[in-house]
């Protein structure tokens, strides 16, 4: 399975008012339920207004659309990552996983993916 790394640095927080997104970010990933509005955006896009905040987030994907009738890819990627003490925010869209780790992990969990089998894009 093919792993694509992305180049940008993400912060992950909590907004008021989506009014403030840039729409325009390459990659950004709205949450909102009754108790919160959340934000995953590259860092360079970080709105105003900000209540909370988590820097520090490097990212990649997986390769490929994955049908709604695959089981287990994220938790295989999590378990590995977690057995090897590399925390994840994962956001999934329609398509795919994206998987975010702390930018002092990155590297490490790139290195346990590939020794894994998994195959890694630049």
């Amino acid at each position: 399975m093919d792993i694509k790394v992305l180049k940008h640095k993400f912060i992950v927080c909590k907004i008021l008012d989506v009014s403030r997104i840039n729409m325009s970010d390459e990659f950004l990933f709205i949450g909102k339920t009754d108790e919160e509005l959340s934000l995953v955006c590259t860092t360079e896009f970080a709105p105003e207004g900000i209540l909370e905040r988590e820097d520090g987030w490097r990212g990649f994907r997986i390769e490929g659309v994955l049908d709604f009738s695959l089981v287990g890819i994220l938790s295989q990627i999590s378990g590995l990552l977690a057995g090897n003490d590399i925390g994840i925010f994962a956001v999934s869209t329609y398509n795919t996983d994206y998987i975010l780790t702390k930018e002092e992990n990155f590297d490490r969990a790139l290195q346990v993916l590939k020794e894994d089998g998994y195959h890694i894009v630049d």
